[in-house]
């Protein structure tokens, strides 16, 4: 039986599309860290705690022209990791999605991967470099410890709503025709 968005009861498991969203998320998720929080309030960049890490890699502040600088390479090396997750995402969801391409957009299993990928990406980003690299922070300062442990927290509720969003949606067979009428 189909619904409006094309979803359907019967099918295989909803695992068909888990890797490409899971892959989609991770690489939005790092495109909303990268531009939010490195770009637009710039309250840090990929290398801005080096001075207190834990590996040794020389400080480049990001209040001088040269540390900036370093910055800004290391930032887009980490955009270009996302955008690589993006579009392998996206080409695995291609791969995966026989019939019904535009369909699949409106799916709650999609979405609900999408948004456990943003989770996965805050959990495995927060705990490697916040903290067991140090390279940076959330937010440095005082309370650096608490903004880490508010991206960690974001980052399990992302994976869990997204979770609990995908198990809600009807299994979605990308291999089947979507039927007549629906």
């Amino acid at each position: 039986m189909a619904t409006t968005t094309g979803e359907v009861r019967a099918g295989p498991d909803p695992r068909s599309i888990r890797l490409p969203g899971i892959v989609l998320g991770v690489g939005l998720g790092g495109f909303v860290d990268g531009i939010l929080l490195h770009q637009l309030l710039q309250w840090h960049h990929m290398l801005t705690s080096t001075n207190t890490d834990r590996i040794g890699i020389k400080y480049y502040p990001a209040h001088t022209v040269s540390g900036l600088r370093m910055n800004t390479v290391w930032d887009g090396i980490f955009h270009t990791v996302c955008w690589l997750a993006v579009l392998i995402g996206l080409a695995l969801l291609y791969s995966r999605v026989t019939h019904g391409r535009r369909r699949v957009w409106g799916s709650r299993v999609l979405w609900g991967w999408v948004l456990a990928g943003w989770g996965l990406f805050n959990l495995v980003e927060g705990v490697l470099d916040h903290q067991i690299l140090g390279i940076h922070h959330v937010h440095g300062g005082p309370y650096q410890v608490w903004w880490d442990i508010g991206f960690l927290v974001l980052g399990a509720l992302l994976l869990l709503g997204g979770w609990a969003l995908q198990r809600g949606g009807r299994a979605f067979d990308p291999e089947r025709a979507p039927e007549r009428g629906a």
